[in-house]
């Protein structure tokens, strides 16, 4: 019997489990990797954050979604691949064989380059240790004014901004300040102008300060005394390339994505950030029996960004090509889409939709929108009371 395996539950990964339980493969064993048992859903974390949604409404169960697809799940962390012998090296299990391969693990942003980052600073990604960060951050009692750095004026970046900024006046009684640093001049860089103007407008309407064309170049602890009941060493000091120094309680990285190191290190055909280079069939430029797709992809044919919706459309052509590639049949590519819509949240209950260069305002019905489209699928996933 050959051996599929699919590391990490991400966004395509969790639809072709899906399709895997609908439509299993005869006499192949599937093994899914995975370092956590409930997947985040990207379009619906920021709502989380907010306090819409509960946990169990924007996570797939990937204990339950594997027994849908009669799978076996290895709660471990993926570290290595040896191409030569078809392994896949864990953190702490022996070494699992595959015949074909599938990856799907996101990304993080890129800040190790930036003295004080990992130590004083919390990454957007990995998701689920992002949000047990912040839950310990929240936790606490605030008592005095409190401020937030934001660095990256992405979509992502963009958006927490906003949302966070909302959760935090709730918490804290005698206000809350949101810093978002960006290195160049405009935010949301991959987006049109009209996009990016708007979202200019609606961050300073919400006073939100912004930073553009600042390059922050380390992180600190502040020895800043202006605030006696609170510890010198709780404020930490953003500074940046130009000699701005912002105190803040807390800051957040939504910065470049990039590429674990083991993938480079793997053997296979990367592009400059370490992400895997793949097809128009999703398969790796290198090596054909594996499968790349989400964050950790790159199709040079058809550059996108690394957004959620790319991963989600890239899960049926996932599947299928799969079932092709193990039934001996040739694979037809996938093509993104160039223009897709995006709903994006502003922490309120409701949303921005952009379409190309179109942009709405902000508004409540497309709030509604966005949240139905984000319900419908996640019901797709079977939980625990299902099964």
């Amino acid at each position: 019997m050959k051996t599929l395996v699919l590391i990490g539950g991400g966004h395509s990964h969790a639809i072709v489990l899906r399709w895997l339980g609908l439509q299993p493969l005869a006499d192949v064993r599937l093994i899914l990797i995975s370092d956590v048992t409930h997947a985040p859903y990207s379009g619906m974390l920021p709502g989380y954050l907010a306090g819409f949604y509960s946990f169990a409404d924007c996570h797939i169960d990937l204990r339950t979604l594997a027994k849908f697809a009669q799978a076996e799940l290895v709660l471990d962390a993926a570290i290595g691949l040896d191409l030569q012998t078809n392994q896949v090296f864990c953190r702490q299990h022996h070494p699992i064989d595959f015949d074909w391969l599938s990856i799907d693990i996101g990304s993080t942003p890129a800040t190790i380059n930036i003295p004080g980052a990992q130590e004083y600073g919390i990454a957007a990604k990995p998701v689920p240790q992002f949000l047990a960060a912040w839950q310990r951050f929240i936790a606490q009692k605030f008592d005095r004014a409190i401020s937030l750095g934001i660095v990256g004026g992405g979509a992502g970046g963009v958006e927490l901004a906003l949302t966070l900024q909302i959760q935090l006046q709730q918490l804290c009684p005698a206000g809350a300040a949101v810093h978002l640093f960006h290195r160049q001049p405009e935010l949301m860089n991959s987006y049109a102008n009209a996009v990016r103007r708007r979202f200019t407008e609606v961050l300073i309407d919400r006073g939100i300060k912004l930073y553009l064309n600042e390059v922050v170049e380390s992180i600190s602890l502040s020895s800043d005394q202006t605030c006696p009941q609170v510890a010198p060493d709780a404020l930490k000091l953003v500074r940046c390339q130009s000699g701005l120094s912002i105190p803040c309680d807390q800051v957040i990285w939504v910065t470049q994505a990039a590429a674990p190191s083991w993938i480079r290190q793997s053997g296979l055909s990367t592009d400059e950030q370490g992400f895997i280079l793949i097809k128009n069939t999703l398969q790796s430029l290198s090596h054909p029996h594996i499968f790349a797709t989400g964050d950790i992809a790159t199709m040079p044919e058809h550059p996108r960004p690394k957004a959620g919706v790319f991963a989600v459309r890239q899960g049926q052509p996932l599947f299928a090509n799969l079932q092709r590639i193990i039934t001996g049949q040739s694979l037809p590519p996938f093509l993104p889409q160039q223009r897709y819509l995006s709903l994006i949240g502003t922490g309120d209950r409701q949303a921005i939709g952009t379409w190309g260069n179109f942009c709405t305002r902000p508004s409540k019905l497309l709030w509604w929108w966005k949240e139905r489209i984000d319900r419908i699928f996640m019901s797709q996933f079977p939980n625990s009371d299902s099964l």
